[in-house]
């Protein structure tokens, strides 16, 4: 329990919140607590100081980047990703965000100036080639979240932050074509990701 950081894949991974606006189909939570034998329910939300603190006990040289994903939406810690993401720049450290792409909408503002300030990478979560696909496969809490979301992708590009799109392998081959042009209309690159079950 309380799992804030993990390792995966030669990457390290924090894990700050488990508050989501979205409940996908296929999410990982559905059918399980965690990856990697790492249980990611959190029953409190770290401290910025509490994942500081335990990043100066790790080697920080031997991990690839280190990833904000964890089992719910990122950016409704952006304040904790900003000043950790801080710490890491310091360290040497590359970072990238896994997100669904609302986190404009859950800040209230345009928070791709920020992120270019201290993060290297950021992953968003297409899932459709449509707005109805869209919102069948991740049953968004937001208005239009899927323009939501490609608004906020093409902000992350205008920014000149390295920005892929993300499908789930579960899509057919024709609509991960389509997912694939929707990317690199707004110049970005996609990444089918394996189906975790």
């Amino acid at each position: 329990m309380n799992t804030f950081i993990y390792e995966f894949e030669s990457s390290l991974y924090f894990n700050l919140t488990n508050k989501c606006s979205c409940a996908c189909t296929f999410c990982l939570r559905l059918s399980g607590d965690g990856i990697g034998g790492n249980s990611l329910w959190l029953s409190k939300e770290p401290t910025v100081e509490e994942v500081i603190a335990v990043l100066k006990q790790k080697d920080l040289n031997k991990y690839k980047e280190a990833v904000f994903c964890g089992f719910g939406e990122p950016t409704y810690r952006l304040d904790a990703i900003i000043e950790i993401a801080q710490f890491l720049r310091t360290r040497g450290v590359p970072t990238r965000l896994d997100t669904n792409g609302h986190g404009n909408y859950i800040n209230g503002r345009d928070i791709t100036p920020e992120l270019k300030r201290v993060i290297n990478k950021v992953s968003i979560s297409l899932n459709s080639a449509t707005a109805e696909g869209y919102n069948l496969n991740t049953r968004p809490a937001v208005p239009d979240g899927y323009n939501e979301m490609l608004n906020f992708a093409a902000a992350c590009v205008k920014q000149g932050i390295e920005t892929q799109l993300s499908v789930v392998d579960i899509l057919s081959a024709e609509d991960i074509e389509k997912c694939r042009e929707i990317a690199e209309g707004l110049g970005a690159k996609l990444r089918v990701r394996e189906h975790i079950k």
